[in-house]
């Protein structure tokens, strides 16, 4: 029996490294959503130099400038979903096959990547849920006509929901900051 558990606890002890295959697949998705969303960084920055043609209307130039705006809100969004595939697939190599050696040392590691348990990982990849569901709303916000006091009202109250949201977030981390100091 000793050597059917010792080949059982060595089986299930290997598994974890199956976990590989999604961080590879994580980080090729992060490179590839970071390559996709440059390219539209650099499209945006020559639709923004039309921004400038003397002969734009005022209100073809107001119309580009919104769009302009959004197009920003929707670069942002992108570098941040590639930030969260990246924190992932760090999270997910630390917690099942090995420390990150390199990352052990730095500083700025220790600030975001270093990842201790699948509580670490689950508020990171929260925080930045947040903030892309932020950015989606503020990008659906400005894309929206505002024709009657009825519409203001419903963007106030989404912003009030968006400052609770970051409200609670921020008190979530220093109730758990108090509660590892206590312990």
């Amino acid at each position: 029996m000793n050597r059917l558990e010792k080949f059982l606890e060595l089986l299930l002890w290997n598994s974890r490294l199956i976990v590989i295959l999604p961080v590879l697949v994580a980080l090729v998705l992060a490179v590839g959503i970071f390559v996709v969303t440059t390219v539209d960084a650099v499209i945006l920055t020559g639709n923004m130099l039309s921004y400038l043609n003397p002969d734009l209307g005022e209100d073809a130039r107001s119309i580009a400038r919104l769009e302009t705006i959004s197009e920003v809100v929707a670069v942002v969004d992108g570098y941040l979903l590639a930030s969260i595939m990246l924190i992932f697939s760090l999270g997910l190599y630390e917690l099942f096959v090995n420390k990150i050696d390199r990352a052990e040392g730095s500083e700025f590691a220790s600030r975001m990547l270093l990842i201790r348990s699948l509580d670490d990982l689950k508020d990171r990849l929260a925080n930045v849920i947040l903030l892309i569901l932020i950015v989606k709303f503020f990008q659906q916000a400005l894309s929206q006509k505002y024709e009657s006091l009825t519409d203001l009202l419903i963007l106030a109250i989404g912003i009030l929901f968006v400052a609770a949201a970051l409200y609670l977030s921020g008190r979530a981390k220093v109730s758990k900051a108090s509660y590892e100091d206590k312990s």
